[in-house]
């Protein structure tokens, strides 16, 4: 019987791009189980020749320093942090490939992906030196004088590759996150290696030599793929980020106080108008909710589109309402709000559901349900390395009692300033990420329940870790909890207040009365009636 070998050819200056290498290779991995076999080629791309002449070009929008104040350490002791690091693992530079790592670490923003304030470019970070690969239009004056400053040299965006792969070629050991960094990257990395190594008169690769035996991050990325001078590993960066500093929680803390001032002024606003039976669809909602939220100080943009949705809508979980096919809401069914914000000090999130009308026993008992789980979760204590899956059933147990559950996870990690989804902590019934929650990180709350074609319900604060006192200390370790950074009144009507013990009662009313002392300073008016009558105790 004849055998056919199909070759697929995946081109580099575009899909490369686009694939992690990890994704590559997982790609690679499943062609071949079909005999099939996937290429990586250079000189022709196939996407350009269908766009052509019509091809949009790259963002142009400028960079600007995100201020000290905000970012709470300068660029020079983070590039020494990671200098360290380095050090540590026996290497000489780190390939930086996520947006939000190399904003972070050079105390820098961007508007070139919407609702999240990065800009396209690489970095990279030597013992001595750091090279930024950006467009150079994209940086003012004052950004260059910021990054000179910092011994950060400027080359073009498109430089990455070569010198990567001279990097490569002179033998140098290269940190590489293959869960982020391109295939492109990895390719000419490898070819350059490949090179260095024929010049010293050696063949092969020593397979795993590199890795280090007792990272467990390293050993599920396969160490079977590692380079002579390559280190496959997660970027130093990822968690270091992900744990805030007293300036990062300050700006979390600040611009969540003017958030939840900007939604009490909508939610003021959306009442008169449903109570006046004025019609509006559920994209005038969000669009009027920009509206207030513009008017805060510091406000850049939305930081996700917002799930605006009324009745059936609301089951779906990532609805995305258009002016086409929206629907209006009205005082029959709960109305589901997933909105955010992005301010110069931080970045916001947070999901309320409402009644305009009367609920019925059923929609207040599955948003009871959900309140437990919310509640429960806020108030969790546990021991430092506990990673989030492990808490994951406190927000589930209450709707597991009577039959119900939800298909999304229950808490991600956000930004500080930065992008309103990052990891690596979450909290998930998905038990394969292992990473602690540690003090100082922030992650979502926001169990729900949605009955399909009918109603959904979610409520979602943002909390900050902490490490709490405690009377005993078993086995000498720290033990956590968690700080609340959402402070909006959680709709009174659509509680089943016999479902509640006497302690999530107590629960609901301090929390209302942080609120009210909170948030009160910011409004005046009929909003501030607002907050007095939506915070008074159950």
């Amino acid at each position: 019987m004849m055998s056919y070998h199909l070759v697929l050819e995946l081109v580099l200056t575009r899909m490369q791009f686009l694939f992690s290498s990890d994704a590559a290779e997982e790609l690679k991995a499943a062609i071949s189980d079909k005999n099939h076999e996937l290429i990586l080629i250079r000189d022709f791309n196939l996407v350009d020749e269908i766009w052509g002449g019509s091809r949009p070009a790259p963002p142009k929008e400028p960079t600007r320093v995100h201020a000290i104040k905000y970012a709470g350490v300068d660029v020079a002791s983070k590039l020494s942090f990671v200098r360290s690091q380095l050090d540590e693992n026996g290497c000489d530079t780190v390939v930086i490939s996520m947006l939000d790592e190399v904003a972070w670490l050079l105390n820098m923003r961007g508007s070139d992906v919407p609702h999240s304030p990065v800009f396209y470019s690489y970095l990279t970070v030597e013992m001595s030196t750091a090279t930024l690969f950006v467009d150079s239009n994209k940086v003012s004056e004052e950004v260059l004088e910021h990054l000179k400053k910092a011994g950060v040299k400027l080359k073009s965006y498109e430089a990455i590759l070569s010198d990567v792969e001279r990097l490569a070629e002179k033998g140098a050991k290269l940190w590489l996150d293959s869960s982020s960094v391109n295939a492109a990257i990895v390719s000419v990395f490898r070819s350059g290696c490949d090179r260095y190594m024929r010049k010293r008169g050696k063949t092969g690769r020593q397979i795993g030599k590199e890795a280090s035996s007792d990272d467990p991050t390293t050993k599920k990325r396969g160490v079977q793929n590692m380079e002579l001078n390559g280190l496959y590993k997660a970027s130093p960066v990822t968690l270091a980020k992900s744990v805030k500093n007293e300036a990062e929680i300050r700006g979390m803390k600040n611009s969540h106080l003017r958030d939840a001032a900007a939604l009490a002024e909508f939610w003021c606003w959306i009442e008169e108008e449903v109570r006046n039976n004025v019609a509006l669809t559920e994209v005038q909602v969000a669009e009027n909710l920009l509206g207030f939220r513009r008017k805060q100080d510091g406000f850049i943009e939305t930081s996700f589109d917002t799930i605006s949705g009324y009745g059936a809508n609301g089951a779906i979980i990532h609805y995305n309402p258009t002016p086409d096919s929206c629907s209006s809401v009205g005082s029959d069914n709960l109305f589901l709000l997933d909105s955010g914000a992005q301010y110069v000090d931080g970045t916001t999130d947070i999901t309320r559901t409402v009644h305009f009308g009367e609920p019925s026993p059923r929609h207040k008992e599955c948003f009871t349900r959900v309140l437990q789980g919310h509640i429960a979760l806020d108030q969790a204590v546990f021991p430092e390395r506990t990673p989030g899956f492990v808490l994951d059933v406190l927000a589930r147990s209450s709707l597991w009692k009577i039959g119900l559950d939800y298909r999304h996870g229950t808490g991600h990690g956000v930004g500080a300033a930065l992008n309103v989804h990052e990891g690596p902590q979450s909290i998930s019934y998905r038990y394969g990420n292992l990473t602690a929650l540690q003090k100082g990180m922030i992650v979502s709350n926001e169990p729900g329940y949605y009955e399909d074609d009918s109603f959904g319900i979610r409520i979602e604060n943002l909390l900050l870790v902490k490490e709490v006192n405690l009377a005993n200390s078993f086995g000498g370790i720290s033990y956590l909890g968690f700080e609340k950074l959402t402070f909006v009144p959680i709709q009174r009507k659509l509680i089943d207040l016999p479902l509640l013990s006497p302690s999530e009662i107590n629960w609901v009313n301090e929390y209302h009365e942080q609120v009210w002392e909170k948030v009160s300073p910011f409004l005046s008016g009929n909003p501030l009636n607002w907050l007095l009558v939506n915070t008074r105790p159950l």
